[in-house]
């Protein structure tokens, strides 16, 4: 039978059935990277990671899934990897672009994130702040909405 037509799942299922007990069910794969033609080693470990999740079997060795993650992330890498300091999206969306207005409280020009409509109040930061702005639904200590 030839393994390298099956995909890691099926090689799995087959190795456990062949060797009932076995906890490590594969043996570490020399694999050609598709980008830049090195050879590469999946290992045994990253086999049963895989096969758990139900991924396929990488086509490009971690040099080059970085560079490619790299590019397409706007510049993170592997290696900066849980050190983007929390948050969504990573810190990589630009600058943001603000609009004036004037804050409904206080009267005096505010810069906000989002084009005003008219038809509902605007406020300065110090107006949102002192209005408990910020900080409704899913703070810890505060009311709860429920």
């Amino acid at each position: 039978m030839s393994f390298r037509l099956l995909g890691i799942r099926q090689y799995a299922e087959h190795l456990s059935a062949t060797e009932e007990g076995a906890v490590s069910m594969s043996v570490d794969m020399t694999l050609t990277c598709r980008d830049c033609g090195q050879a590469f080693t999946f290992t045994s470990g990253e086999q049963d990671f895989y096969a758990s999740r139900g991924f396929s079997e990488p086509t490009r060795c971690a040099d080059c899934r970085a560079a490619r993650k790299a590019q397409r992330d706007g510049g993170s890498s592997y290696d900066s990897y849980g050190s983007s300091g929390g948050g969504y999206g990573g810190g990589s969306r630009g600058q943001r672009q603000m609009y004036s207005a004037t804050c409904s409280s206080c009267g005096k020009e505010a810069q906000v994130p989002f084009q005003p409509s008219g038809d509902k109040p605007v406020y300065c930061s110090d107006c949102f702040q002192q209005r408990g702005g910020g900080n409704r639904g899913g703070g810890y200590g505060g009311r709860s909405r429920y």
